[in-house]
């Protein structure tokens, strides 16, 4: 079972000290994804980092800016493209000429492959530096490790600042919540694969996109990989016992949560019913889709 962290201390449009040479300032763009909103993080002093812009808006940037004063942005690291990550840097480019560092654009790995991604994602984020997996990258005084992490979206990636152990993780795991995994970008055979990743790391505390710090990680990830896999057995059940459809699979299995999560929810599940597909457990009329009926291979 996870044990949910949704403690979080902080006041909106304040650049606030988290940790030695860590800061951080929380755009206004609360929602059922974003929880409290998107969390701006600085590393550094003097010639800093900064990690996910955040969402398209103004203010937010104004705030980081003021906060930083005279300080210098040397690097803008991005961990993927969705719009609460990445659109802010168009805004923050305004201010400094650092170049933004990013796995690439959005669906990457997959549109090379003649796939079809999701829609509202941030399609004109470009970095200006493509990183992968184990590239360091280099400022005053600080640096970091990039951590490829797909699953969330397949151009998701993680940055450890060496100094402190800390991997800044984007949306890969929270505390407050589990990742949502959408298809067709989003993959939750690749998801487990990224968490089953972090297992072999020395990452000392995970500072995701939204919500608090997590601290002690490993019991966190496995915690989280377990769920994951009791949800696939539970959609899986589901199916067998002749509930094909996405719909009334989201209606039984969240019947204790609010109807309002149910669409993303739907999602979620239908991340697990591909992932038995790709097993050859599970299969319908065509390609997976929240609509489709879904039988297991013993039924057909």
């Amino acid at each position: 079972m996870i044990t949910f962290n949704r403690k979080l201390d902080f006041e909106y449009g304040k650049l606030e000290q988290v940790a030695p040479n860590i800061r951080r300032v929380i755009a206004r763009n609360p929602s059922a994804f974003t929880f409290h909103g998107t969390a701006t993080y600085v590393v550094g002093e003097g010639e800093v980092a900064v990690i996910d812009p955040g969402p398209r808006d103004p203010s937010h940037i104004d705030a980081l800016i003021e906060g930083l004063g005279n300080e210098k942005i040397t690097h803008i690291l991005v961990t993927h493209t969705h719009l609460d990550h990445s659109p802010a840097c168009a805004i923050l480019k305004q201010h400094t000429n650092a170049p933004t560092f990013g796995f690439g654009k959005h669906g990457s790995g997959r549109i090379q492959q003649g796939e079809t991604v999701e829609e509202g994602a941030d399609f004109d984020f470009i970095p200006d530096q493509h990183v992968k997996h184990a590239d360091l990258i280099n400022g005053n005084g600080w640096s970091f490790e990039c951590v490829h992490t797909p699953g969330h979206t397949s151009n998701h990636i993680c940055f450890q600042h060496r100094e402190s152990k800390t991997l800044f993780c984007g949306d890969h795991i929270m505390a407050w919540a589990t990742t949502i995994i959408s298809p067709p970008d989003g993959d939750l055979g690749t998801y487990l694969k990224s968490l089953a990743l972090l297992l072999d790391r020395d990452d000392s505390v995970y500072r995701p996109t939204h919500g608090p710090a997590i601290q002690n990680p490993k019991p966190f990830v496995k915690s989280f990989i377990e769920h994951r896999h009791q949800r696939v057995r539970e959609v899986f059940d589901c199916i067998t016992q002749g509930t094909g459809n996405i719909t009334d699979m989201v209606k039984l299995l969240y019947k204790n949560y609010p109807v309002s999560i149910h669409p993303a929810a739907a999602h979620s599940v239908l991340a697990s019913i591909v992932y038995l597909m790709d097993q050859g457990k599970v299969v319908c009329d065509g390609e997976a889709g929240l609509e489709k009926k879904f039988n297991t291979r013993d039924q057909v």
